[in-house]
């Protein structure tokens, strides 16, 4: 027999152990089963991000058109506000004339009972 300037112990042409070549085999193939499991994770993390971010677009969407929906209505209720200050003016002068009317009454209440005294004490004279 001469000796092999290889490194290698395999030879192309030797005969091989079976066992070892099946359990390669296995390896590989537990070994592709592990890689294919990680990138299909990977890939399923990735099409579940799109679906939040497609059911965030979706949300900020609709908010977004809340919020028009809620600043139009703002500034029609703005403007209904400001044809409605000179109306609220008179109602803040005409309640200002009732209160000064009703202290006027209760003055003149006042003075017509004092005058209805003073009237009943000379009429006892």
């Amino acid at each position: 027999p001469t000796l092999s300037t290889s490194t290698s112990s395999f030879e192309a042409l030797d005969p091989h152990d079976p066992n070892l070549s099946r359990l390669a085999t296995t390896m590989f193939q537990k070994t592709a089963d592990y890689l294919y499991g990680e990138l299909t994770a990977t890939q399923e993390d990735y099409r579940l991000l799109e679906a939040m971010n497609r059911a965030t677009i979706t949300k900020y969407s609709d908010m977004k058109q809340i919020a028009g929906n809620v600043a139009r209505t703002m500034v029609e209720l703005n403007e209904k506000y400001k044809s409605l200050q000179p109306y609220l003016d008179q109602i803040d002068q005409i309640e200002d004339s009732v209160t000064k009317l009703e202290q006027a009454a209760y003055k003149l209440d006042a003075y017509s009972k004092r005058l209805e005294a003073k009237f009943k004490h000379l009429e006892k004279r």
